[in-house]
């Protein structure tokens, strides 16, 4: 668990779930949001592999990786749930996937010889931390997964995850004990 909430299913495995749940409603209207600040954005991204330790995201970088999680929400909830696309969802993702060259580079340390890494400038970090989670998006939404892609039934909680069992309705033991709870105290009264 990185932030309040435990992480759902798939989100360790896959960053694209793990930023669009970065974000979340909780119940008694609370918010969220493990990107609010140019500090904390760059702690996920570190946390996640995403970024070396030590790097600093600027605010405009901040700013772009939350623009993705919006585009990324819509094209989650389209695969989920059918809802519509929101314009500019799809052109922001492959925008994503295009914003930094994948292929790793050549480095050479006299000491450990020739290796490939994807080190590349701090100002081109966040472009590559987003082609990394976009690309993780399109592989997800269109693989073998892309069927147990599934939003949380407990409301207000609008997390996605993937569904592990078919009986599963709920991103976490905690929205799904709450279900319960709501349906057992209805019964009673």
């Amino acid at each position: 668990m990185s932030g309040p909430l435990p992480s759902a299913p798939g989100e360790d495995e896959h960053p694209s779930l793990a930023l669009i749940n970065s974000a979340a409603e909780l119940p008694g209207g609370r918010r969220i949001d493990e990107l609010t600040t140019p500090e904390t954005a760059t702690a996920w991204l570190v946390h996640r592999d995403l970024a070396p330790a030590g790097a600093e995201l600027e605010t405009y970088c901040r700013d772009r990786l939350t623009r993705l999680r919006t585009d990324l929400r819509s094209v989650f909830s389209t695969r989920a749930t059918g809802a519509a696309l929101q314009p500019g969802a799809l052109d922001g993702v492959n925008r994503a996937l295009t914003s930094a060259p994948s292929a790793l580079l050549l480095r050479h340390d006299p000491h450990r010889g020739f290796s490939r890494s994807n080190q590349h400038p701090v100002t081109q970090l966040v472009e590559h931390a987003m082609a990394t989670i976009a690309e993780d998006a399109a592989t997800l939404i269109t693989g073998d997964l892309a069927a147990l892609i599934a939003r949380c039934e407990s409301a207000p909680c609008d997390r996605f995850y993937l569904r592990t069992h078919a009986r599963r309705r709920w991103c976490s033991n905690r929205c799904g004990d709450r279900v319960r709870a709501a349906r057992a105290y209805a019964r009673r009264h």
